[in-house]
């Protein structure tokens, strides 16, 4: 049976898509955007201080069953494979100060880096239009994986992407000096 629409439902689902269609993205093989948020001692969470390091970021709220299910998971990859070799970056996506405190609390005794997205802000930057939402960086810091609405049936998938992005090598690039004019030959 064909359900009909209102006008009030057709602009809302206008406007949705115009808001998603519109929203900055982060693909694969870009260089993300260097902004998480701060870290429990107000420091700015930066992606260059994890150069050479895997880095995963999910976007998750208290609401997400998938994200709540996906917090301690991550957290268990990153201390099977080491903090070395893979940092979590888990942003707390558009819920109040409040709302946060309480599930940080809840969560103090993981060892992923927490932060929180009250305006939406970072998420905008990264193309976050739902969650869960994550993003695997590779050692360069390069973006290599998003996955939007993922679900337990992907988990292999994910294991496979990170596997893959842990194996590779991380070869540092050292910025090439201007040569001077004086110089001797």
């Amino acid at each position: 049976m064909i359900k009909r629409w209102s006008a009030g439902m057709l602009l809302a689902c206008v406007m949705a898509f115009a808001a998603h269609a519109g929203a900055p993205k982060v693909s694969s093989g870009d260089m993300p955007p260097d902004i998480f948020g701060k870290d429990e001692s107000g420091d700015p969470i930066s992606l260059e201080n994890h150069r050479g390091k895997v880095v995963i970021v999910t976007f998750w709220a208290t609401w997400c069953p998938y994200c709540l299910k996906e917090l301690p998971i991550l957290e268990n990859i990153q201390n099977l494979v080491g903090k070395e070799r893979i940092e979590v970056i888990a942003v707390n996506w558009k819920e109040d100060r409040d709302t946060y405190r309480v599930v940080k609390h809840r969560l103090k005794d993981l060892t992923l880096t927490l932060t929180r997205d009250t305006s939406g802000r970072i998420g905008e930057a990264y193309g976050v239009q739902s969650i869960p939402h994550m993003l695997m960086i590779g050692k360069d810091g390069r973006v290599d994986t998003v996955r939007r609405g993922y679900s337990e049936e992907d988990l292999e998938d994910i294991a496979a992407d990170l596997n893959r992005l842990l194996q590779a090598p991380y070869v540092a690039t050292m910025p090439t000096a201007p040569a001077s004019a004086g110089s001797a030959r």
